[in-house]
């Protein structure tokens, strides 16, 4: 099982713009973001993905592709630029990227786990206090 990633989705306000952002930086057929330091489990995590942080919520996840060093010596994180939406789930806020399992990601938006959602700002609110 590959291993996943979180990290907050720095200045975007809502999933559209996450989205946006990822379908602009798309070079090559993916979008980079730089780390300073490659993760120590990195091979476990091609295949894996990034879930996006948004308002204390993992919102959604775009797959990875690999990991590459720059010529200044920080690294690419590899992605596919796309945002894949997922069950909202309460998530703490955090500098820099984590670890996070398979068997804790939340599970993929689709036909079984849409018909029970809640609007967007509800959900964000009950995750925040907890609730959801």
């Amino acid at each position: 099982m590959p291993l996943h990633m979180t990290k907050i989705a720095f200045r975007s306000e809502s999933a559209d713009t996450l989205r946006a952002w990822l379908e602009s930086h798309a070079a090559d057929g993916e979008a980079r973001l730089t780390t300073r330091y490659l993760p120590k489990r990195h091979e476990e995590m091609t295949g894996g993905s990034l879930y996006w942080i948004l308002a204390s919520q993992l919102i959604g996840r775009s797959p990875i592709l690999g990991f590459a060093e720059r010529p200044d010596g920080k690294h690419w994180i590899r992605l596919e630029p796309t945002l894949i939406a997922v069950v909202p789930r309460p998530k703490r806020a955090h500098q820099g990227w984590r670890y996070l399992a398979q068997e804790d990601a939340p599970p993929d938006l689709d036909g079984e786990n849409s018909g029970d959602l809640l609007p967007g700002a509800m959900a964000s609110e009950l995750g925040r206090l907890g609730l959801l």
